[in-house]
């Protein structure tokens, strides 16, 4: 099961993941990461704190916004995630281009980079 939470700080608009993202809801991972798109974001954070497994699939959907994140200058980190689901994403070699963070203030401080 997923649960989404979007939240807005200033500049930056929060996705919080709850639960597990797999095949059966990375649809829903990947509408709402396009609703943020649609309405302007321009710095984008993960909350994974809650995260506590992710899929291919769900790793598929972060994947396929890299190219409109990059042609469209909106900064995207994903922050808090446990050991076992950063695993994940060092084995597939997607920490190298992820930005993935320990915490939430980290994260922020990236968007207030020039």
């Amino acid at each position: 099961m997923l649960q989404l939470e979007r939240i807005k700080e200033g500049n930056k608009d929060i996705l919080r993941l709850i639960g597990e993202v797999d095949a059966s809801n990375s649809v829903l991972l990947d509408q709402s990461m396009q609703e943020i798109l649609q309405q302007g974001a321009t710095f984008l954070l993960i909350d994974g704190n809650q995260l506590g497994y992710i899929s291919s699939a769900g790793l598929g959907v972060f994947m396929s916004y890299l190219d409109d994140f990059s042609e469209q200058g909106i900064r995207f980190a994903i922050f808090g995630l446990n050991d076992q689901v950063s695993e994940v994403f060092k084995i597939l070699g997607l920490d190298r281009l992820i930005q993935i963070v320990p915490d939430k203030s980290t994260a922020i401080t990236l968007g207030n980079e020039p």
